[in-house]
């Protein structure tokens, strides 16, 4: 691993990338291009920091405390580091998250370590709470209120990128390059988890053993057959994120709410940032939001969204981000 020994002030950071989990973490920290000193908490920040840049962007990224995931726990981690490093222009949630699979009347196509970007789709702005809202006459539920939209810079870069050619094998290729240089003995673990393990089935049909997570007791006949892809790299999507304080493990219910919010990706904490924190939010495919969830694909998913954020914060001028109003100013 390469010394860290560039040391920035507070005020030279203009990036927060924020992640939920410690495999969130690690997979942000190798897409480094260069890795920062770290700097003295304030007496109220308790966040875990890593520093460092991606092009010529500086960027502190943040870990939520272990065990509290969740949208209010988002929150306080983004507020804090806003106060911490008042220079922060805009941000990104990068991690993972339960898709929405392909199947008869879907459009999309989509496989365990592909990617889901939160571009506005029809009424969404992005993120959807999926669980706030009001129940009604006859149990009707109807969501209340909307976030805000990612700021416009970052959905010209999302377009951008949406049209570039061999963005696939790119992403890939971020991944690979990044844990050789900063963790070549976490490299097979952060890999390509191979398209025999991707296994989608029917919606109605439940896990069999909550004790084990391979679903080698679940009956074979059903699950779904899909075409194979010609190559193994990951395939981007935009469209809406659902956010919400609790996992989703119901594939009727995932089904559900997709259709009446126009989702395509199930998640935990991007409700909490978006509206005072402003902020792209990129998720890595690691289940189908079912019971047949595992954590098998959680490392590889992980890396693909930490780069996409890369592909992304190396399109952006940092120019363009500098002159970018400060977020603790709104």
């Amino acid at each position: 691993m390469a010394d860290m020994t560039k040391s920035l002030t507070h005020k030279d950071y203009t990036v927060g990338w924020i992640c939920a989990l410690p495999t969130e973490f690690v997979a942000a920290q190798a897409m480094l291009d260069e890795r920062h000193q770290a700097l003295p908490n304030n007496i109220h920040d308790q966040n875990n920091y890593a520093l460092g840049r991606i092009g010529n962007h500086d960027i502190a990224i943040a870990c939520l405390p272990k065990y509290q995931t969740g949208t209010s726990s988002a929150a306080i981690v983004a507020n804090t580091m806003l106060f911490s490093f008042p220079s922060i222009r805009f941000g990104l949630m990068v991690g993972i998250g339960g898709g929405v699979p392909s199947v008869v009347g879907k459009r999309l196509d989509l496989r365990l370590g592909d990617i889901v970007v939160s571009a506005p789709t029809g009424v969404g702005t992005g993120v959807v709470q999926y669980d706030m809202g009001k129940t009604e006459k006859q149990g009707q539920f109807r969501r209340t209120g909307a976030l805000n939209k990612p700021p416009p810079m970052l959905l010209t870069a999302i377009s951008s990128l949406e049209t570039q050619y061999g963005l696939e094998k790119q992403l890939s290729e971020h991944i690979s390059s990044g844990f050789a240089r900063w963790y070549p003995d976490w490299a097979m673990k952060y890999a390509y988890q191979g398209a025999d393990c991707d296994q989608l089935f029917e919606a109605s049909y439940d896990h069999i053993d909550d004790n084990d997570e391979s679903c080698q007791h679940c009956d074979g006949l059903k699950i779904i057959a899909r075409p194979s892809r010609r190559d193994s790299f990951p395939v981007v999507h935009y469209g809406n994120i659902a956010s919400g304080n609790q996992v989703m493990k119901h594939g009727i219910t995932r089904d559900q709410l997709a259709e009446r919010d126009d989702v395509i990706c199930f998640e935990m904490e991007a409700a909490g940032l978006t509206d005072n924190f402003p902020c792209l939010v990129i998720r890595g495919i690691c289940d189908y939001a079912d019971s047949h969830k595992n954590k098998k694909w959680q490392p590889y998913s992980a890396a693909t969204a930490a780069a996409y954020a890369k592909a992304l914060l190396l399109l952006i001028a940092p120019q363009a981000v500098q002159e970018m109003e400060g977020i603790k100013s709104k």
